[in-house]
């Protein structure tokens, strides 16, 4: 007998799979990037391109199997095979459609995210969405499968492409050391609930969902079997005890991976672990309930007490994830009693925090690549002012661009003082959550977005969105007699809006500025740059010239030869601010003025010769700039769009998704 193979059920799965091929022959066949020539579309967006049409295309495929209704089975036993109705492997109901709609919608923002990152090429774009289409192949199986063995293939799916994802960008030891991280607690967990699927597989004598009935009366190695399973998903989740992996992998990890790991592996994590509790091991609900519901109240207060500690956004964002974990589980706490409905509460409570922390992700990109501009320390009496005239090293000299505060870059080989403090030595750190102080004056759109998300994840309004989500997590506890987790979720709540308001409340503080040197810092680092520079200045010191001069940026620029540290410039000011370790400063009080020096120029060019053609424009790194800009924005206001979207009609959405599992 031919098992038969229903193509329209596997069609999204298929779109994907057969998008990721194409990916990696276009990857094979397109001419290297030269360098010095861009062209208005470069090889790595043309990929982009073609894998965001290639999850479109899925997610079509998915809206019109929601469309014409029904349920779809397909990879069934032939029915000579079997008693009764033939199990299936492969079944597309309401469960696995909303899971898979979720998933693709939030594939097409870690997308765009994507194509921001690669931007400027450090990152092979072929391996990168060929790694990403396979995840996301794993992440549409896995809600549509119903034998454990298509479980555990499809999560497994998930998980290894994103190992590779973290470790891409190369040469980065944190984003190795993440990577090393999740491979060795994921390998851990696929074998801790491989032992518990063999165990289980062993007193049923079966692999399909729903005929993994377990008797209540099964002996003890069926509830080591359960506990095991529940084991191996909490790591998939990172629920409590399994959750330390979290702080370090997000943050080693590209923004897109971290994206994908908080919300397409967390839904992925959750609807397999649903399949089992909710449709194979319902009758074994009072062993596992309970149990479920101690882990999501520790995952809730421990995902929020190391939120409150961090002082990295990404770091937060991570942290913030584990708690939210705990409330998605909370509802299978109580399954017990509530039944099915149970379901119904964590998948919306699923869907509304996708949109939530997508946005909030793009947001933290788009400041991670615009990060504040180092403030100048207020000039003390009796400063030196910095030398103002232009660099005789061409344009470029001082690698900024006009309008911004140039930031001081230490030359090789200096060591910084130890009581320096970080302003005074250099940039500030883009994902501190101090680099988001005064975003709202920088850039107003960016930071009421991310105002916006947080608000949602933290429950206040305007973010009905997160609010309703956990009024209706909240309802289905109390519906199930779970006084105690309830409360604990309550609690849990109110230390969740501290760190969300205190960054929403930073976003519209001024920044702080930037210590001066005290008594604190040594005599000898203070009086470094007057000794040498009060010899030759005192002999041709240089008149201010009203304005500091401003340098087209050409990319990042060493420092200035006899400099120590490459020139801050306050543009529009008198006089540039002092800067530690330059070897030229400005005219030393006291000393008499003598007419300056003419400055360096280039020789004339000899009679006859050709005139030098200009010099272009930058537009490598403008195209680089808007090929990184462009898909980040796209992917806020889609993010932020939908977010919107659920605050405003929070109910309307609700009463889409199924009520409960269709079992």
């Amino acid at each position: 007998m031919i098992q038969t193979i229903d193509y329209a059920a596997i069609a999204p799965a298929l779109i994907l799979a057969v998008t990721a091929a194409a990916v990696l022959l276009l990857d094979a066949f397109l001419p290297a990037p030269t360098p010095g020539r861009e062209t208005r579309l470069s090889g790595r967006t043309l990929l982009g391109l073609v894998t965001l049409a290639g999850v479109l295309a899925a997610l079509a495929a998915v809206a019109a199997q929601a469309l014409t209704g029904g349920v779809r089975r397909t990879f069934c036993v032939p029915p000579g095979l079997a008693s009764g109705e033939p199990p299936c492997s492969y079944v597309v109901d309401s469960f696995a459609l909303v899971l898979a709609g979720l998933v693709l919608a939030a594939a097409v923002v870690v997308v765009l995210l994507s194509m921001g990152e690669l931007a400027d090429g450090r990152i092979p774009a072929g391996e990168w969405y060929f790694l990403t289409l396979c995840t996301l192949v794993g992440a549409v199986a896995l809600p549509a499968a119903r034998d454990l063995v298509m479980l555990v293939v499809a999560l497994e799916l998930v998980s290894l492409p994103v190992f590779a994802l973290t470790a891409l960008k190369r040469y980065d030891g944190r984003s190795s050391e993440a990577a090393v991280k999740l491979f060795l607690v994921s390998v851990v967990s696929t074998a801790v609930m491989l032992f518990g699927v063999s165990l289980l597989y062993g007193l049923t004598g079966t692999v399909y969902l729903d005929r993994l009935a377990i008797p209540a009366d099964a002996p003890p190695v069926a509830t080591v079997g359960v506990v095991l399973v529940l084991a191996g998903f909490a790591f998939k989740v990172a629920a409590v005890p399994f959750h330390a992996w979290a702080g370090d992998v997000y943050q080693g990890a590209p923004i897109p991976v971290a994206a994908l790991l908080s919300v397409i592996s967390k839904a992925v994590g959750f609807a397999g672990l649903i399949l089992l509790l909710a449709l194979a091991l319902s009758e074994q609900a009072h062993v596992w309930a309970p149990l479920v519901a101690a882990i999501s109240a520790l995952t809730m207060t421990a995902g929020n007490l190391l939120a409150l500690r961090q002082r990295h956004a990404v770091r937060l964002l991570a942290w913030s994830s584990v708690a939210q974990s705990g409330y998605i589980l909370a509802p299978l706490g109580v399954a017990a009693a509530t039944g099915p409905a149970a379901t119904g509460a964590s998948v919306a409570y699923l869907v509304f925090y996708a949109a939530m922390n997508l946005g909030a992700f793009a947001v933290v990109m788009h400041v991670t690549r615009h990060p504040a501009p180092t403030a100048l320390p207020a000039e003390p009496a009796g400063a030196l002012a910095q030398d103002s005239r232009p660099s005789t090293q061409g344009p470029g000299a001082l690698g900024q661009e006009p309008g911004v505060l140039a930031q001081a870059s230490s030359a090789p080989g200096q060591a910084r003082g130890p009581s320096q403090s970080g302003a005074e030595a250099g940039a500030q750190e883009p994902g501190d959550l101090d680099a988001y102080r005064g975003l709202a004056r920088r850039n107003p759109a960016a930071a009421l977005a991310l105002a916006f998300c947080l608000i949602c994840l933290a429950g206040l309004p305007p973010g009905l969105a997160g609010l309703f989500a956990k009024i209706v997590v909240f309802r289905e506890i109390v519906d199930g007699g779970g006084v105690v987790l309830a409360i604990v979720m309550a609690v849990n709540t109110v230390i969740g809006l501290y760190y969300y308001v205190a960054w929403t409340a930073r976003l519209f503080t001024p920044p702080a500025p930037a210590a001066i040197p005290t008594a604190s810092t040594p005599a000898a680092l203070r009086a470094q740059p007057v000794v040498p520079a009060a010899v030759p200045m005192s002999i041709a010191p240089v008149p201010s010239t009203g304005d500091a001069v401003q340098v087209p940026s050409t990319g990042d620029a060493g420092p200035t030869p006899g400099t120590g540290n490459a020139a801050q410039v306050r543009p529009g000011s008198g006089d540039a601010g002092p800067v530690s370790g330059t070897g030229n400063a400005g005219p030393v009080p006291g000393t008499r003025d003598i007419a300056p020096a003419p400055l360096a120029t280039e020789a004339p060019p000899a009679p006859g010769a050709p005139e030098a053609a200009p010099v272009p424009a930058a537009t490598g790194a403008t195209t680089a700039a808007r090929e990184w800009a462009t898909p980040v924005g796209v992917a806020i206001v889609i993010a932020v769009g939908v977010a919107i979207a659920f605050s405003l009609a929070p109910q309307a959405v609700f009463d889409l998704l199924p009520p409960a599992f269709p079992g």
